[in-house]
């Protein structure tokens, strides 16, 4: 695959704690888009990059990064970064947590099983602004229906990055003078934020903010 020497070099993030496989992505990366990329072996990592590389164009996330969290590293990512794709790379295959993806903004989802060939395919299908799938998974995720996820998931865009955060601290079981304390902030502003927080939801208490939260961004992980 040729590298168009006319296009402007894009910067890319491949998030994943395994240094083999961010090894091969790179390398399927490299012969799709002429630009800087950068690795992360865990969110924190990839967060900051982002933090200092605000102009980064796409990431690759591994969906079972440790400080992932299920789906709440991509909303995360989705909320704070609204203009970078992100692209899930994962083992999972299962089509119910492809949709999930899907519905929290996911630009795109490759399994690790993929070849090069086809993992480069993909990139370059998903920087050209159309959807990739795994071939033979699209009917199947398209048929499931995830009403309260996609819900949600419109919910969660309303939300400010500060928001998200101080609702991800509440689904951690932190009460609101612990987030003041953790954000470096004054207690009041976290009630504020909470408020806000309450109203975007359409819940009524923190307690079942935080326990939906939970419940939508979790999946469950294959066997290590």
């Amino acid at each position: 695959m040729l590298i168009d020497p006319l296009l402007e070099p894009m910067k890319a993030i491949i998030a994943d704690d395994h240094p083999l496989f961010r090894g091969a992505l790179k390398q399927a990366v490299q012969s799709v888009i002429d630009g800087e990329i950068y690795e992360a072996e865990n969110f924190e990592q990839t967060m900051s990059l982002l933090e200092e590389y605000p102009e980064i164009d796409v990431v690759f996330l591994d969906l079972n990064m440790p400080g992932n969290e299920g789906f709440t590293g991509l909303s995360a990512i989705r909320n704070a970064y609204p203009s970078i794709q992100a692209v899930m790379v994962s083992a999972e295959e299962n089509p119910t947590i492809i949709r999930k993806a899907l519905d929290f903004g996911a630009s795109g989802y490759i399994p690790k099983s993929s070849d090069l060939n086809d993992i480069a395919d993909a990139i370059s299908v998903i920087l050209d602004g159309e959807l990739w799938l795994p071939e033979g998974v699209k009917e199947k995720v398209e048929g499931i229906q995830n009403e309260e996820g996609q819900a949600f998931a419109k919910k969660l865009d309303q939300l400010t990055p500060h928001q998200f955060r101080v609702l991800k601290l509440v689904a951690d079981g932190l009460l609101n003078k612990q987030i003041a304390y953790e954000l470096d902030v004054q207690e009041t502003t976290i009630k504020q934020h909470m408020s806000a927080i309450l109203k975007k939801l359409g819940v009524f208490n923190r307690t079942q903010a935080g326990i939906i939260f939970k419940q939508v961004m979790e999946f469950e992980p294959l066997d290590s």
